[in-house]
Formats: structure tokens, C-alpha cells, sequence
């Protein structure tokens, strides 16, 4: 060595030596360092996030659509606005969905069937212990028989309370029975209550005794008439 480069190589000391860190470890050391709470306080939740993907979503769906309609947006807005004018026209015309008008306490809910059936299917359910269900097959076998034997018209709609009503007038001696059938039948179906062996027997006493009752035929005539 030169004396001139033992006085360069004298001038640079350790601490002077430039450090070279590898690319690797300073990468992760600076993720470490990124992934500190302090740095993330004001990110967005995982919901707001979420929706701002879904708007990323539709405005991409937004600018593909515009993009395949002849004449770009101003021709999607254009189809947009006659779909609404189709739509709009239509419910005018057809106006709102009507739903089959029942009545909400309606005594029979399902197809016409028979008193005869009415009672078949009560004492299924009584034999198996379901008694409101029994106790509401046998008031509408109950109702029913009246509506076969036209003592009562067959109306469809009809509650509990009105065809123990009106079968009251042509049947006095049993109004009051009626009456209590179709509280019972009311309390099961609308009120929450349970039925049991008793309630339900009750009712199937009045069925029976009506079927042996002659209607009072003043009464009978006035309530056919109505």
C-alpha cells in the first residue's frame, strides 16, 4: 500500500461504513410497523366496507350496462323511463292487488263439506285428545246441519257469532247454548284458549239435541225470508 492510500484508508473511520439493510427484512419490518393500532384507528368498519364494495359493484354494473345500450347512458335512462312509464300504466290500469275478500273470523276456512264430515272429522280429533280442533269441527257440524236443513242460509263468511244469532230466533229454547258454542268456538280459533274434554262435549250435546229440535216455524219462516 501506497502512503497515499494508508493516509485515504486512515481518513474513513468504523462509524462512517454506509449501512446496507437487505430489502426482506426491511419490507417486513416496516409492515410490523404499519400494522400497529395507532395507524388503523380511523379505518372503515367491516360494514362500511362492505358497502363500499356493493357501490363499487353497481357502479361497474352501471357503466357495463350504459356501455352495451345504444347511445351510452342517455339510452339507458331513456329505456329506465319507459320500463317506469310501462309499470306506472299498468297499475293504473289493473289498479292494486285485491285479496279474496273473507272475513277474518270466518266459520269455515277450507272447501264445502258436509255436517256428516264435519262430525267424522270431530271425533277423530276427540279420540286422539285434540280438542279444540274437535270443538271446532263440531261447531261447524253444528252450522252446517242448520244450513241443510234451511234453517239457516248458507252465506259464505259467516262467524260463529252470527249463525248462533240468527239460529237462536228459529231455535229459542237453544239460543242460549248457541251463544255459548260460539264463545267457545271464538275463545279456541281467535282467543288463544284451550278446549278440553268437557267444552267439547258441550257442544256435541247441543249438535245432538238441535238435530231432535223442531224449529219454531214463525221464526224459521221470518229468518228464510231475510
Amino acid at each position: 500500500m501506497t502512503a497515499t492510500g494508508g493516509a485515504f484508508a486512515g481518513l474513513i473511520s468504523a462509524d462512517d461504513i454506509p449501512l446496507d439493510t437487505p430489502r426482506v427484512p426491511a419490507r417486513e419490518a416496516a409492515e410490523r410497523e404499519l400494522s400497529k393500532p395507532m395507524y388503523h384507528e380511523n379505518d372503515p368498519n367491516l360494514l362500511e366496507r362492505g358497502l363500499d364494495r356493493f357501490w363499487e359493484w353497481v357502479g361497474e354494473l352501471f357503466d357495463a350496462a350504459s356501455g352495451a345500450t345504444p347511445g351510452g347512458l342517455i339510452g339507458l335512462l331513456a329505456i329506465v323511463l319507459v320500463a317506469l312509464a310501462l309499470a306506472a300504466a299498468l297499475w293504473w290500469r289493473l289498479g292494486t292487488p285485491q285479496r279474496t275478500p273473507t272475513t277474518a273470523d270466518s266459520l269455515f276456512t277450507d272447501g264445502p263439506r258436509t255436517a256428516a264430515e264435519h262430525r267424522a272429522a270431530a271425533a277423530r280429533h276427540a279420540a286422539a285428545g285434540r280438542w279444540n280442533q274437535a270443538l271446532q269441527e263440531r261447531m261447524r257440524a253444528v252450522v252446517r246441519s242448520l244450513e241443510e236443513r234451511t234453517l239457516l242460509d248458507p252465506r259464505p263468511g259467516r262467524t260463529a257469532d252470527e249463525a248462533a244469532a240468527e239460529a237462536g230466533r228459529s231455535l229459542p229454547a237453544h239460543a242460549d247454548e248457541l251463544r255459548a258454542a260460539a264463545r267457545a268456538f271464538d275463545d279456541v280459533t281467535y282467543g288463544g284458549r284451550t278446549a278440553d274434554e268437557p267444552a267439547y262435549r258441550r257442544v256435541e250435546e247441543l249438535d245432538t239435541a238441535l238435530e231432535r229440535t223442531r224449529p219454531t216455524l214463525d221464526t224459521a219462516s221470518s229468518g228464510a225470508a231475510e
